[in-house]
């Protein structure tokens, strides 16, 4: 074996599995305490020193027996990423310390060169040192692919690079004592930050052994916090990954946010205007049963248009009250930047929109009571009603139109289009939503208060009102986060 093969066995490369990168940044996270260093720029003297910890964190906890106690991190850890390994095996009870950790180190040990199999690494393409399964590689694809090596198959060709990952891999995820969670992205400044902070995180844990730093955090909220805490533009898109690798619910999903979503999330923590309507975001989105910050985390993954929505219910909560003028206004264009980051409306067509809603908004200020902005938020259940609401007050506003406002129609052809064009290049049911805050933004800022505001405070869609909330506390410390400001 050439001495440049030899070199490559403490070189680490990342590849294209998500998995092996995320268990690559978390060595050289370890390897480097002090200065992000990025994988492949880690030495080779800094690779080992890794290893060696990770090896040494093995040893002692499969000694340690007790998963459930104080330093018993590490060990039911590895049920869920090396089930049936030596550091966790059923015999260990009934055998010594010494034979224990013979064991593991064995089982950890850099394979012997004579024994080098004549194939390459199946993720990265150098010299593989062996053959590996279910017990050292976490869950290939999902739930319908049984994890296990089959009969007469050796298993997954390695290097020694990328097995050692896959033995990080823990370091680098959020452990909750099932499912682990894993954050992924190719931008990979993101992805280092995310995962040194996360190595730090598990490290502190198991050093502590500290029960109730073990967060239990809805995975959604873990990747909207490392998102809003990162400090350089999102160039990628960002996987989260929940998965099992036992031996009784092998599991894999994996939810995505599109990059424009990402970046938009991470710039509601870098904008200070952009802070204070994600507080107000986040308090639209709370309820009796769910947090905000939860309730709008998972809105991020599974329905990203349903942000707006929530939105619309704080907004409701504060046209008339006193000193939500502010909040409405900061809230509002948090909701037209979601709406033209996101979700790429135009900000000619933005302006379409606002032009037609504060028209809109002129009629409505003129009534003390709220009936007919109740009377309006209920045309939205049913579009075709809406349309021949909007097609009667523009008829009478041509007739009669309010003396100190521009000659023009109430609402323009283009408007029209975007609000109820069932064409697939047109989103007019988000154009509906977007023009309901944009009616909702110019009662507050215009201060109109109906003397029943009480039965106006609901949602468009019925529900209960969106009532002042108390952030979750790992939002108000990255509310709180030091940073530099961005521009917008």
């Amino acid at each position: 074996m050439s001495g440049q093969d030899a070199g490559e066995q403490s070189q680490l490369v990342l590849t294209a599995h998500p998995l092996q990168r995320v268990g690559a940044f978390a060595l050289a996270a370890l390897a480097t305490s002090a200065d992000r260093t990025a994988p492949t720029e880690l030495p080779a003297a800094g690779f080992e020193r890794a290893v060696a910890e990770v090896t040494g964190d093995a040893v002692r906890a499969a000694l340690v027996r007790d998963s459930k106690g104080a330093n018993g991190f590490w060990l039911k850890a590895s049920y869920s990423f090396f089930p049936n390994a030596p550091m966790n095996h059923p015999s260990n009870g009934k055998r010594s310390d010494a034979e224990v950790g013979d064991a593991v180190r064995r089982w950890r040990a850099a394979p012997d060169r004579d024994g080098w199999p004549a194939v390459d690494c199946v993720l990265c393409g150098r010299q593989a040192v062996g053959f590996f399964g279910k017990r050292d590689v976490a869950l290939a694809e999902s739930e319908a692919y049984r994890n296990s090596t089959p009969r007469g198959h050796e298993g997954m060709a390695l290097c020694r690079p990328c097995l050692q990952s896959f033995y990080a891999l823990p370091y680098g995820c959020r452990l909750t004592g099932g499912s682990s969670i894993a954050l992924h992205s190719w931008d990979e400044d993101f992805l280092l930050d995310a995962i040194t902070r996360q190595v730090d995180h598990n490290r502190t844990i198991a050093a502590t052994g500290d029960a109730g730093k073990r967060q239990g955090e809805v995975r959604e909220v873990v990747a909207l916090t490392a998102l809003r805490t990162h400090v350089r533009p999102m160039n990628a898109s960002v996987d989260l990954l929940v998965f099992n690798n036992n031996n009784r619910g092998q599991l894999l999903e994996v939810h995505s946010l599109e990059q424009p979503l990402a970046e938009w999330l991470r710039r509601t923590q870098r904008l200070a205007r952009r802070r204070r309507g994600f507080t107000a975001l986040v308090k639209g989105h709370a309820s009796a049963s769910t947090p905000g910050l939860v309730a709008l985390a998972r809105n991020a993954f599974r329905e990203p248009s349903r942000i707006v929505s929530a939105g619309l219910r704080r907004l409701l909560h504060l046209v008339g009250r006193a000193g939500g003028l502010d909040e409405a206004g900061d809230l509002a264009q948090l909701l037209y930047s979601f709406a033209t980051e996101v979700m790429l409306m135009t900000e000619k067509d933005l302006s379409e929109i606002r032009a037609a809603a504060h028209n809109v908004a002129t009629l409505l200020a003129v009534e003390t009571s709220g009936g007919r902005l109740r009377t309006f938020r209920t045309l939205f259940r049913e579009p075709r009603r809406l349309r021949g609401w909007l097609t009667g007050a523009g008829v009478q506003w041509a007739i009669k139109p309010p003396a100190d406002i521009p000659v023009g129609p109430f609402v323009s052809e283009r408007a029209f289009v975007l609000l109820f064009d069932p064409g697939q290049d047109n989103a007019a049911w988000f154009h509906r939503d977007v023009f309901l805050v944009a009616v909702l933004e110019e009662l507050a800022r215009r201060g109109w208060a109906p003397k029943d505001k009480d039965e106006t405070d609901v949602s468009p869609s019925g529900d209960s009102p969106a009532g002042d909330w108390d952030l979750d506390a790992l939002d108000q410390q990255a509310i709180t986060y030091d940073m530099e400001e961005e521009q917008s």
